[in-house]
Parts: C-alpha cells; structure tokens; sequence
C-alpha cells in the first residue's frame, strides 16, 4: 500500500504510558475516494518511529470500502500485506499479478527500485500493511514478489500463531527476510504464553476480538528482555518485533532512503519514469510524487 498523503512531512502519532508497556497511538489518515479507506497509522510515531526493522504500520478495517492505489514507486523497503478479511489484487512492474487473501502473504521486495498497484472491489477490508527497512547492505538488492498461500503455524496452550515473517519459538516463515524479526498473527483463546526472543523489542496491535490489556487501534511496545507474552481473551493480535535497528534512515512519502538528496533523486527518477519499471494492467494513471518539503529531510534512528 502507498503513503497517498498529499504532504508527507514528519509523522505525529502520540505516545502514552502504559502498565505495560508504551501505548502509540495512531493518527487516522484518510486513503482518499468516496468510498475509499481511513487507516490508522501507528509507526512511525514522534518518539518511537521503528520496532526493530519494522518501520510502517497501517491498520484498517472492518470497513466496507474499495481499495484503489494507483502504480506508486517503493525504495529500500519491504511490504508486508496481511489481511483479516476481503481480497486485495497486487500488480508490480516484475509483471507480477496476484490476489491475496486473509491468512496469506504478499511480499514485496523494493530493494532499489520497483512500481505496484493495489486494488479491490467494493467489499469489507480489514488488514494491516507494513513496511520492513532493509539494512544498508540490502537496501539496494534487486526488486522481488513473493506469495506465500500457507504459512507455519506455533500452536501452544490457548493459542495459535500464524508465522507471517521471521520465526516465532522455533517455528520460520518461507518467506524471505533480511534482518532478524518476527511478524505473525495470533488467535487467543484463553490465557496464553507466547514464546518471544529476549533480544527483541516487540509491538502488539489487537486485530479483533477481546483480548485484556489491548484496546482497538493503538500499538503497544515491549522493550527487549521479555522471554514470554501473557495473553487472556478471545481474539486476532497482531505481533511485530526485531533486534533494535542501528541505523538511521529518512523516510519519505513511499521511500526509505539514507540522506535527503537520496531521496530527491528518488523521487526525480519516478517523476521522469526512470528506474521504477511500470506496471501493466491497471486503469490509470501512475501516482504523482509530492513535492518535497521546503527544508532538507534528516536521516533518523528508531528513537527521536
């Protein structure tokens, strides 16, 4: 999914303490159309702008809404789409083609440069697109799509998780990463202990359902150090979590860069069709960049 915001300064999503943990809690953003969708985004925030790779998080849904993202370009990231409920067609410029659907993974890898389009009929929608920043030795590998329709699942006492990205007490997605992480989604029923990594910082995002401690639409943070998740309900959360990243980046509109004229030349390429490909298929027009902020962007590390 695209960042459609028409002027992508500097994200303001608050923060807030909790008994257990940060509470980052999210700005509505409106994806644009009569009947398109308003996402709440939780990353990145003013103080904490990443959970270990993890650098973009979107939550939308159930709304009943069409999605519509025309050919946009993508730099140094991956997308991660997951989806609770509905079916979203992906198209890139590797000539990709392919619908996903709730329990499966769509995989983009950027690397240095690629084009996609998103789109839906008029249904209900509820899912999260995430963004993942590649480290500076993969930041400029070759673009890539991955579809993964079964993913691994850990199975515990009350609980079920669905390994989307990373591993998860033992248990590894197919799916291609580049920095050690986690992302799955967790069925409670009951009270449960999720194994978590001690070296991992962690962020927790209530899909659906009930589940004690969470609330819908803020993102709670775990620092490092826990071995283990407490949960007690019945619902859907979402788990996200890495070794804290040591870089800094500059993260712009749909580009996660290293400096602001990286940036820039970004988005000069896209604006001259250079270096992104195009996407075929789509009944549109390719998505126009912003213009870029009076002031010069900032490289950035996970903690402002």
């Amino acid at each position: 999914m695209s960042n459609l915001e028409l002027d992508p300064q500097e994200i303001r999503c608050g923060t807030e303490a909790g008994a257990d943990g940060e509470v980052l809690m999210g700005r509505e953003v409106p994806l644009g159309g009569p009947r398109a969708m308003t996402v709440s985004r939780t990353l990145p925030g003013v103080h904490r702008r990443m959970i270990g790779t993890w650098c973009f998080v979107d939550a939308y849904g159930p709304q009943r809404a069409t999605m519509r993202v025309p050919p946009h370009p993508h730099t140094g990231l991956q997308t991660v789409s997951w989806l609770v409920e509905g079916e979203v067609l992906h198209r890139d410029s590797l000539g990709s083609l392919q619908e996903i659907r709730p329990g499966q993974l769509n995989l983009m890898t950027a690397g240095r440069g690629i084009s996609h389009s998103e789109e839906s009929p008029e249904t209900v929608l509820h899912g999260v697109q995430l963004w993942v920043a590649l480290p500076g030795e993969h930041r400029h590998t070759g673009p890539a799509f991955e579809h993964h329709p079964a993913l691994p699942v850990l199975t515990g006492p009350g609980f079920e998780a669905t390994v989307a990205m990373g591993s998860l007490g033992g248990v590894a997605s197919p799916a291609t990463a580049f920095s050690p992480l986690v992302g799955a989604e967790i069925a409670v029923d009951g009270t449960c202990e999720v194994p978590l990594s001690p070296g991992f910082e962690h962020g927790v995002l209530l899909l659906d359902g009930a589940v004690e401690r969470l609330e819908p639409g803020p993102l709670v943070y775990l620092p490092p150090g826990r071995s283990a998740l407490r949960l007690s309900g019945r619902g859907r959360v979402l788990l996200i979590g890495g070794e804290p990243f040591g870089e800094e980046i500059v993260m712009w509109w749909n580009f996660v860069g290293r400096s602001h004229d990286e940036i820039a030349a970004f988005r000069k390429d896209w604006m001259e069709g250079e270096g992104f490909g195009a996407v075929e298929g789509f009944d549109g027009a390719p998505l126009p960049a912003p213009v870029l902020p009076t002031t010069r962007l900032k490289p950035r590390g996970r903690v402002r």
